[in-house]
């Protein structure tokens, strides 16, 4: 399966911030349009107390800087000419936009100052917390390394597996048949994958072909429609990679389970299974096994170890009785 290279996105547009979260964080544009090409580089947000009683050393003028009632009350307890000083001083330092949290009005100062520097003034109707929170979370998505790989994501009882394997060797029949047993398609042939913690790797579909899938003599199905809406996630942690070989005489097989191999994906290393395909065998059938085995594993349940400790502690007992008591 060929790998695209990473990406990581270390910039994001004023403008292309608040055009993609608007509705979800309730923002408005106050003043400063001229401005909205300006550039995030950070995925912190930033309250610039410090910053307004004349503090710089650590300011982290990268990022966005948030104004919550605190701020906003600091600032109208100055004089008009002060507010002036103290915000010509941080936007100097080539902010990429001010936010103002609980819908609260700008001092005309702030407007004033944000205008002629042609920074985006913005307000939002969350409270300072509950943009902090929410904020900090789509940044780090946007920000997270992502990449893509062919297969067929699923979400199998809880677990995220990507069926891969060439061509025509049955991915999707597989998927399709998982899929009327019950479990959630998130995406078919292509995985955009992202990273959003060092461990954990998250899989999803583009939008325009989220819920459809290419079956070899159907052609594309909905399988939203076919098998309802719970057939259907948008996205899902990636915990297994099955990769499908057709079965060749004299091919190597897995038959203990305590050999493990891992696929890399953006740096993670996500346990990998190899399964033969040849006729009669049950892929879905061994795909919900194979998830099954990797949930145990998660919950610290190793079948394969579990049996072979036991096999060794019965070889070792054999031996003392074999032996017999010392004379």
């Amino acid at each position: 399966m060929p790998r695209t290279t990473p990406k990581a996105t270390d910039t994001i547009s004023v403008k292309d911030f608040y055009e993609s979260y608007r509705e979800e964080l309730g923002l408005e544009l106050v003043t400063g349009e001229k401005g909205l090409s300006k550039v995030v580089r950070d995925t912190s947000i930033n309250r610039p107390a410090l910053a307004m009683v004349g503090y710089f050393r650590y300011f982290a003028n990268k990022r966005i800087q948030l104004f919550g009632a605190g701020e906003m009350a600091f600032l109208r307890d100055m004089p008009a000419d002060r507010q002036e000083s103290v915000l010509r001083d941080i936007f100097a330092k080539h902010v990429p936009c001010v936010i103002i949290s609980r819908n609260l009005a700008p001092t005309k100062p702030l407007r004033d100052e944000a205008e002629s520097h042609g920074v985006p003034l913005l307000r939002t109707r969350l409270s300072t917390k509950e943009f902090l929170t929410v904020a900090t979370l789509l940044l780090e998505r946007r920000f997270a390394p992502t990449t893509s790989c062919h297969g067929t994501l699923l979400d199998v009882k809880g677990i995220g597996v990507v069926l891969r394997g060439r061509s025509g060797v049955g991915k999707s029949e597989c998927a399709l048949a998982l899929i009327e047993r019950g479990h959630s398609l998130v995406a078919d042939d292509l995985v955009y994958c992202r990273q959003e913690s060092e461990n954990e790797v998250i899989g999803s579909a583009a939008e325009l072909g989220r819920g459809y899938m290419e079956c070899r003599g159907l052609g594309i199905i909905n399988v939203a429609d076919m098998f309802g809406i719970r057939s259907v996630r948008l996205d899902k942690r990636i915990d297994l990679v099955i990769t499908f070989e057709e079965w060749a005489p004299g091919m190597p097989e897995e038959r203990t389970g305590l050999e493990r191999s891992y696929y890399e994906i953006l740096g993670v290393q996500i346990p990998h299974i190899e399964i033969p395909v040849k006729p009669g065998r049950d892929m879905a059938r061994l795909t919900e096994a194979a998830a099954m085995v990797q949930a145990l594993r998660n919950m610290g349940h190793d079948s394969a170890q579990e049996f072979n400790d036991q096999l060794i502690a019965h070889m070792e007992n054999m031996g003392t009785a074999t032996a017999g008591p010392k004379s």
